[in-house]
């Protein structure tokens, strides 16, 4: 194949798998008119363990003949208190009522309500609080939206109030509680908002009477609705420091006996506080002011148990997910973190005693059974962020200790795949370990996005359904082991084959990756497939070798920017509902907006950066790589001059890696889980490669026994045994360039001078 046709194919490669990653799907349908009254019932704090059959019967019999699902109660500011929770429902955008922290428990809300003319109500402060929202926060969210596109609405109670409140402060219609004319009230306006109390606390019988009151109410209100009035049901705040997800229920024609979801969400289930507002105007069949509304209408999804108790233990099991994966989170990567560092410190004097010098006067080498034990522990830690992800297979939360019990799932993981690992004949040879480590890592999150990232979904090694960020596809922690798995194994590979075809396996690999975690039905991000883009291009540019010369840059970013503008005009095409955050982003660019989504990305760069454990573990990793695994005596530089394809692939690592967390919000976060499994692989190959690195054979009695023939005089370059000699343990047969392939580098031969003929 000729060389200047190599990368073009590339480049051409690249543009067809971004296009096949967005493929078009039959659309799902476009909420419509459904309703001609919507009524919103706020509950701040009721969970779906508060539903019983006995204490909230009006509850139960609305939740099975309707749709369920958990509400993530996300706000402007964390936790959401229920003065932010009505707010951000009035708002349709993440809103926050002021700027002060919520350090004890959330108090009741302290709003000012006059009523003038005892029809309506003004709130005083509600123009400092759009002030404050336009300002000072990055969501650009306008209270009282909401009220602001229906012609008229109604408010009942203090919470209400707040909700239904128009940016100058003015409610159309409000009562302090419900009132004996009830029926009258919610047919005078399309829209109603309901306070039904707070349910708070954690002790069981306050929680059961909160509870059963505000079934009561809502038993009212339900009585009093208007024909063809769609009822939603929201738990639409937390009432303490932590988070959970919420009760959110709708009812009326169209609404029956489902799940419920959104395209906000994009998961079955789930529904965000801010996909409530766009909701009613969608039920009511108005538009929706897209460039103030951040959340999607919510639509429904078959599926659901017709078993109420069974319907509602699954989001019930979610919540108490949710909860334990936070905190189990903190301390899993904190103790990676540590891990990492440590074999890091053990591994030094290990490589700085690895490579024999060859002369008559050794240093004494490291024991071998140490130097097998921190290279086997070297595996284990690689394998710690899979091992996690396939411990969500194992309901660990459930329990009384879910940390212990998901520590244990964790260690039993752990153990059976490195076993896996050691137990395979590859083990023995340089880049076997690298190989199949990357490869157990790209298998394990490729699947679980290919069966619908079940895994990762309020996982350890995931996301969480209370940080409102994402809830489908693909995670920042699951894209860095992605990233780094797919291409070392794409460089394994193409070190086996002829120089030529490296770029086309590396290629042909990283493409199948590309469209696993940019398709919008597997993985939905297509800001982390442009990032993986970047780093596949990069690897496939020097996979043969050198350095990135101006050609290879140019084919490269080509590619890249080929496969960009692939995606952006794919996702342009779907509906605006349905939209990635690339298509959005440039819809927002067009409309004058982006700057807010820049501005939320660098805020949320920098929060990621100071509060990520693997914003630290991808520092360590660095550190580790610069002052130890770079210098004379590290091995890597060794290493990637027998391996230039395995080279080409932690290149593109740091490219993708870096790239996809600062594109993202996430700063150094993909970085850390792409290091977590490429740092110790490169050490344990380092490791071995050092080793083999003075074996020599004996020197001939005359050199030109082994000259070859020269037609055009010249001196020729004769690889040595050494070049062949095995890894520590390795069988004989495999050796040290590419296992069967001859080394390309000149680090990999030794120069044998043949005399002229």
């Amino acid at each position: 194949m000729p060389r200047w046709l190599l990368l073009p194919l590339v480049a051409v490669a690249l543009f067809a798998t971004g296009c096949a990653a967005l493929a078009q799907q039959p659309a799902t349908t476009t909420p419509t008119r459904t309703a001609d009254y919507v009524i919103i019932a706020g509950v701040p704090g009721l969970r779906w363990d508060d539903v019983d059959p006995d204490v909230t019967p009006t509850l139960w019999r609305m939740a099975e003949r309707g749709s369920i699902g958990s509400l993530s109660v996300r706000s402007a500011r964390r936790p959401t208190c229920p003065v932010d929770g009505w707010l951000t429902l009035g708002a349709g955008n993440y809103a926050a009522w002021d700027g002060q922290p919520v350090t004890e428990e959330c108090r009741p809300p302290r709003v000012t309500i006059e009523r003038p003319d005892g029809i309506g109500a003004f709130l005083p402060d509600q123009r400092a609080v759009v002030r404050h929202n336009q300002e000072k926060l990055r969501w650009g969210a306008v209270p009282g939206a909401l009220a602001q596109s229906v012609r008229c609405s109604v408010a009942i109670g203090p919470g209400a109030a707040i909700a239904a409140a128009r940016p100058f402060g003015r409610v159309d219609r409000y009562r302090p509680s419900l009132p004996d004319d009830l029926a009258e009230l919610l047919a005078g306006c399309v829209l109603s908002i309901v306070d039904l109390g707070t349910v708070a606390g954690e002790d069981p019988k306050e929680r059961a009477a909160a509870a059963a009151r505000a079934d009561a109410a809502l038993a009212r209100v339900l009585d009093a609705r208007p024909e063809r009035s769609l009822v939603l049901v929201a738990g639409l705040a937390d009432t303490g420091q932590s988070s959970r997800l919420h009760v959110a229920i709708a009812d009326g024609p169209g609404w029956e006996e489902s799940w419920l979801t959104s395209a906000s969400t994009g998961r079955v289930g789930y529904l965000q506080l801010v996909d409530l507002a766009p909701t009613a105007l969608a039920a009511l069949g108005r538009p929706a002011p897209d460039r103030l509304f951040i959340g999607k209408p919510a639509t429904t999804a078959e599926g659901r148990p017709k078993d109420l108790p069974t319907a509602i233990a699954r989001p019930a099991d979610a919540d108490r997910e949710a909860r334990a994966q936070r905190h189990v989170a903190t301390w899993f990567f904190g103790l990676l973190t540590g891990a990492q560092l440590l074999l890091a410190l053990v591994s030094v004097p290990l490589l700085r005693r690895a490579r024999r010098s060859g002369g008559p006067v050794e240093e004494r080498p490291a024991p071998r059974w140490l130097v097998a034990t921190v290279q086997l522990l070297l595996v284990g830690a690689a394998l710690a962020i899979p091992a996690a992800l396939i411990a969500d297979l194992v309901p660990w939360w459930r329990g009384d200790h879910a940390g212990w019990v998901f520590a244990g799932v964790v260690l039993l993981a752990l153990g059976l795949t490195t076993a896996l690992v050691r137990g395979l004949p590859w083990y023995a040879t340089t880049l076997g370990p690298m190989g199949v480590v990357a490869g157990i890592g790209a298998l394990v999150v490729g699947a679980d996005v290919l069966t619908g990232a079940r895994l990762q979904l309020n996982g350890v090694a995931g996301y969480s359904a209370l940080e409102g960020n994402r809830y489908a596809g693909i995670g920042t922690v699951g894209l860095g082991v992605i990233i780094a798995g797919v291409l070392l194994v794409a460089g394994c590979l193409a070190q086996r084959v002829r120089r030529y075809w490296r770029p086309v396996v590396i290629v042909a690999v990283g493409g199948a990756a590309v469209i696993v975690v940019g398709s919008p039905y597997l993985g939905a991000d297509p800001v982390g497939a442009i990032a993986l883009t970047a780093g596949v291009s990069i690897a496939a540019a020097i996979s043969t070798g050198g350095w990135v010369t101006f050609p290879r840059f140019a084919w490269a970013t080509i590619a890249g920017l080929a496969v960009t503008a692939g995606f952006a005009v794919l996702d342009l095409q779907r509906p605006a509902a349905e939209r990635g955050s690339l298509g959005r982003f440039l819809t927002e660019l067009s409309e004058g907006t982006g700057g807010l989504a820049v501005q939320r990305v660098g805020t949320a760069n920098v929060m990621a950066l100071v509060s990520s454990p693997l914003s630290v573990l991808a520092i360590v990793a660095a550190i580790v790589v610069w002052f130890a695994l770079l210098r004379p005596w590290g091995g890597l530089k060794r290493l990637f001059g027998l391996y230039p394809a395995v080279r080409a692939g932690m290149g593109g690592i740091a490219v993708a890696s870096l790239l996809g967390g600062v594109l993202s919000g996430s700063a150094l976060t993909v970085a850390g889980a792409a290091a977590a499994l490429t740092v110790p692989m490169a050490t344990v190959a380092a490791l071995r490669v050092l080793d083999n690195a003075a074996v020599r054979t004996h020197p001939p009695r005359s050199v030109s026994e082994y000259a070859l023939p020269a037609s055009d005089g010249l001196s020729q370059r004769v690889p040595t045994a050494g070049v062949g000699a095995p890894a520590s343990g390795a069988s004989p047969g495999a050796t040290d360039a590419g296992e069967g392939q001859p080394a390309t580098s000149s680090a990999a031969a030794t120069d044998v001078v043949a005399p002229q003929r």
